[in-house]
């Protein structure tokens, strides 16, 4: 009975902390969202989370990734070679021993903010209007992270030792790959289980599609326009594949009959991104290069989907004399995310399902999740168990006049921090 009040009081202190600081955190979600951290510009961002982890007496790690094998490990993907002046940080919270150990995993860098007059004001002002928090990366997902600071804040000063290891990390590369998440786990870092706070709607997804993108090349042959007959249009070919690419997204989605994608329309779509032919009017163009991202399932590996692809443009050339002999060449390029794949009843699911349904007064609603996340990398190359789960509209991400409900920050915060207790045990 000791140990049932003890729980309590500390869940008790834990929830009345955090509100508390409500003020406080939303100060420094606001300072983070002010320090644009596009891709090779985190540093001024990731300073304002160092300094917080400092405030708070964790041990810190602080790195610029690219050692430990990193380039050359098989799921590693950036076009970046040069990481100076961006570091990764890892804060840990040490527990008295006995306990499950928990990663906390955000990352600091975000896309950019694309036309300045799409927002009605600066895409890094922070300002707040309505319980909402505006700007660049609110969302996507320094609103999380400052969740799980303010989680272990309210562990932290309230005076509750953990019998298991917190290591919070606030990463960079997320946007492009994950070379940050992976440099971690390189270097070591591993736990029992990790929570990602991506923006799910306040949702719980222990599954996640990965991704990758693909280039195609379709050959034609050129011809004046006056004697189009003449040669072989590049464009029209490249219209052949992606009828193909249109099919092997539907013969790919009519497999999945998993109840966690029921209220997504397309699992794991093959989207057509960009499409390049030709250089005048009055050519027939004798190159067309389309450009997409391939959704991958939770339960295949990236080289299924890929053969997948292969076999789809064989079929296409089977069926076109001019493609039998100038086959499409497929190039895999840019970014790629290893999916994450999580039993619905794993013990982690359940206790964030209970923290949730404490708070909330609701039970969670549970699915997959529509886009890739560093929880791939995480479960697949670091084998630890992953839920992502945090505040924030998810069809804000990326999208102009982003923003985070405050109220959400909160409720994740509080959320977490009763995960926290369960999960890593009170220390008596």
């Amino acid at each position: 009975m000791k140990g049932i009040d003890t729980v309590q009081v500390a869940e008790e202190k834990v929830r009345k902390y955090i509100k508390e600081i409500r003020i406080k955190g939303t100060r420094l979600l606001q300072k983070m969202v002010q320090e644009p951290s596009t891709r090779g510009e985190e540093s001024k961002a990731q300073a304002v989370v160092i300094e917080k982890c400092r405030e708070l007496g964790l041990e810190m790690d602080i790195w610029e990734i690219g050692g430990d094998g990193l380039a050359s490990h098989p799921a590693f993907c950036s076009d970046r070679s040069n990481f100076k002046g961006t570091p990764n940080a890892v804060g840990i919270m040490r527990g008295t021993g006995g306990g499950k150990s928990m990663i906390l995993n955000g990352h600091i860098d975000v896309v950019p903010a694309g036309d300045s007059n799409d927002w009605h004001r600066d895409p890094y002002s922070g300002y707040i209007e309505s319980g909402k928090l505006y700007g660049r990366g609110s969302t996507d997902m320094k609103g999380g992270t400052a969740s799980l600071l303010m989680a272990i804040e309210a562990i932290k000063n309230t005076g509750i030792k953990l019998k298991g290891d917190v290591i919070f990390q606030s990463v960079i590369e997320e946007e492009s790959g994950g070379a940050g998440s992976l440099a971690a786990v390189l270097r070591g870092y591993k736990a029992e289980a990790a929570i990602i706070p991506e923006p799910t709607n306040m949702k719980l997804f222990p599954k996640q599609q990965g991704s990758m993108w693909f280039r195609i090349a379709v050959k034609g042959k050129g011809a004046h326009g006056g004697t189009s007959y003449e040669g072989i249009n590049a464009i029209e070919k490249a219209m052949l594949v992606i009828d193909r690419l249109r099919t092997l997204e539907k013969e790919r989605n009519e497999r999945i009959t998993d109840p966690f994608f029921d209220h997504i329309p397309i699992p794991i779509p093959i989207n057509i991104g960009k499409l390049h032919a030709g250089d005048w009017p009055s050519s027939v163009p004798d190159l067309a290069i389309i450009e997409g991202r391939m959704g991958v399932a939770p339960n295949e590996t990236q080289e299924e989907a890929k053969r997948e692809m292969a076999e789809a443009l064989s079929d296409v050339s089977v069926m076109d004399a001019w493609l039998r002999i100038h086959k499409p060449k497929l190039d895999w390029f840019g970014a790629s995310w290893v999916p994450g794949d999580l039993d619905p009843e794993h013990e982690l699911v359940r206790v964030l399902s209970e923290s949730y349904t404490a708070v909330k007064i609701q039970k969670p609603f549970i699915e997959a999740s529509p886009w890739a996340t560093d929880g791939g990398i995480l479960s697949k190359i670091g084998g630890i168990p992953v839920v992502v789960f945090g505040p924030g509209v998810t069809e804000m991400a990326h999208q102009a006049n982003e923003y985070i409900k405050l109220e959400d920050v909160f409720d994740s915060a509080e959320i977490i921090a009763l995960t926290l207790l369960k999960w890593c045990e009170i220390s008596e």
